[in-house]
């Protein structure tokens, strides 16, 4: 039996929520809100597919009420104010790190043992906040932004190569950020043969350029920030954790030395199993991904100071 509680009923809460159920990836699945009736009424709308949709997990709403997520093995927090057009994930990072330490406040009271996966913008900022709030080794705290970004990138070389686009294979790390990611070019493939062979390198970069401001593209198109990638990609990292697949994900981890960086959650290949970050791989990256990669994580140590400025650390 296996439990996963996902913090924030929005669209990418649900989403990933609907994600979990339809894949049956845990036993039960909990979606808490703080407005009254939403998560209720989503589980309640997501239960009456079961039969169209061939599933039986067990899913429960809960307002505001921690003890429904007790014994959860993985919580997701999607919780915070999303983007609108012309915002850096940044601008949020005064009213959605108020809203992280108190939803990790409760979390932990109820599941001390889980498994975090941070969501929520600024990602890299608040997943480090998550760490030093809870004292939690870092293998435990896990910021999703690498899985989503990446996703992002293999979508445009897809578009680019003309591939298939689950031939298509390619790593973004650095930061959660329209400046700060780095998808790396020099190890993207299709089906293991360099993605240079199939489209050249303007319309490589042209990729890239696409990729770095997938979100902001996303958010100016809807509205608002985008739910369905990053929803899945959050289920995907639950999948992951509870089938302990050992998956390379890139994702946001705590690191210590890796990469010449300490002090800071950044974007990073890492295998992820029933243990969460179960080890952080450092791949060889280029002269210039090395530069791009340091000028990211100085970026995101940035951010991370605001956290002091507000009174947050």
């Amino acid at each position: 039996m296996s439990k996963v509680t996902v913090v924030g009923a929005g669209a990418v809460g649900a989403t990933c929520a609907n994600v979990l159920a339809c894949r049956e990836v845990a036993s039960e699945v909990v979606l808490i809100d703080i407005k009254e009736g939403l998560s209720e009424g989503k589980m309640l709308d997501m239960y009456q597919t079961s039969t169209l949709m061939d599933f039986d997990t067990k899913l429960t709403g809960a307002t505001n009420d921690y003890t429904q997520t007790a014994n959860s093995d993985v919580v997701v927090i999607t919780s915070g104010i999303p983007r609108k057009p012309g915002m850096t994930r940044e601008d949020l990072i005064g009213t959605n790190a108020k809203i992280m330490k108190g939803v990790i406040n409760s979390v932990m009271e109820h599941s001390p043992n889980a498994i975090i996966i941070v969501v929520a913008n600024p990602m890299d900022t608040l997943t480090y906040l998550a760490l030093k709030s809870t004292g939690l080794p870092k293998n435990r705290i896990i910021g999703m932004g690498g899985a989503l970004d990446s996703s992002r990138f293999k979508c445009y070389l897809a578009k680019a190569t003309g591939a298939n686009i689950n031939n298509v294979d390619g790593m973004v790390i650095g930061g959660h950020g329209d400046t700060t990611m780095l998808p790396l070019l020099s190890k993207a493939t299709v089906n293991g043969v360099p993605v240079s062979q199939f489209a050249s390198q303007e319309v490589l970069e042209d990729a890239v350029q696409k990729t770095m401001v997938g979100g902001a593209t996303l958010t100016k198109l809807i509205g608002t920030s985008a739910w369905y990638a990053p929803g899945a990609a959050a289920a995907s990292m639950v999948e992951a954790i509870l089938n302990d697949q050992k998956k390379m994900i890139p994702c946001s981890c705590f690191l210590e030395g890796e990469y010449g960086q300490s002090d800071l959650c950044i974007g990073v290949p890492a295998i992820i199993g029933k243990d969460g970050i179960e080890k952080v791989v450092e791949v060889e990256l280029t002269a210039e991904e090395a530069e791009k990669f340091a000028a990211s994580a100085a970026a995101v140590h940035k951010t991370n100071s605001i956290l002091h400025e507000i009174g947050a650390l």
